[in-house]
């Protein structure tokens, strides 16, 4: 099937930003997520039927507009979510079409990743880098925290590894719930063998996806949780540090 007749859901589109991969991206977020995560920022982009339905050269016409700014220092397209690699096949298909503009890709996920087709397999190989997040070491904690098991992340971390992908770990600080110290050695001591991983980026919990679980009349679970302290950041990093990663916050 050419790229013309692959469609994909899109949530929205961000044309600068500068925290989602190396340089300059072109953010393209996918539509639709099986997890239900406590503090997620994008609710209304978890609906898999909802969103805009594109096409790769839709997309294409307005990422080519942006390419001088994208193309120096590495920089490039980032398909986030929402989860992309839920529709794999579409997130391919503009990887390929972002390499032939001599941009770069990067793939950002939850590694909820079923069968290790060769759909996936194809997104991997066309994806210049991968942030994955892993949300919560401990599994039963995951499981309330995001409404599934922990084993489907962590078998895709376990994936990228041995495909030695270049890795970028995402780990959110939530209060209550990650800022533990037992639950930052779990994931230190998981990813302490996996010289794919670059970093590991701590991302402070804040309250910006509140209003938009109201507006959607759902429940927002962690109303009136303050985002973690400066000493919390610092204590996680020294933790994490520890286990031979390079860890920002």
């Amino acid at each position: 099937m050419s790229a013309e007749l692959i469609t994909g859901r899109i949530h929205s589109v961000e044309s600068f930003g500068t925290v989602d991969g190396d340089g300059i991206r072109f953010i393209v977020f996918v539509q639709g997520c099986l997890m239900q995560c406590l503090y997620c920022h994008n609710p209304d982009a978890l609906d898999i039927k909802g969103g805009k339905i594109v096409t790769v050269p839709e997309l294409m016409k307005e990422i080519v507009t942006y390419k001088p700014f994208l193309q120096p220092n590495g920089g490039g397209v980032t398909a986030s979510g929402g989860e992309a690699v839920l529709q794999a096949k579409f997130v391919t298909e503009l990887f390929k079409a972002v390499h032939q503009e001599q941009l770069t890709t990067c793939l950002d996920t939850n590694g909820y990743v079923g069968e290790y087709n060769q759909d996936i397999v194809n997104l991997v190989n066309e994806s210049d880098l991968v942030m994955l997040d892993l949300k919560q070491m401990n599994d039963d904690i995951h499981r309330k925290l995001t409404g599934i098991s922990n084993q489907y992340a962590k078998k895709f971390a376990k994936y990228l590894h041995q495909q030695n992908q270049r890795t970028w770990i995402r780990y959110v600080i939530v209060p209550g719930w990650t800022d533990d110290d037992e639950s930052a050695h779990l994931l230190g001591q998981f990813t302490k063998e996996m010289d794919n991983v670059e970093r590991i980026e701590m991302l402070p919990f804040h309250q910006m996806g509140a209003n938009k679980w109201k507006t959607l009349g759902k429940e927002y679970k962690l109303e009136g949780v303050e985002p973690p302290s400066a000493e919390t950041l610092k204590r996680l990093q020294s933790i994490l540090a520890s286990y031979g990663h390079k860890v920002i916050y």
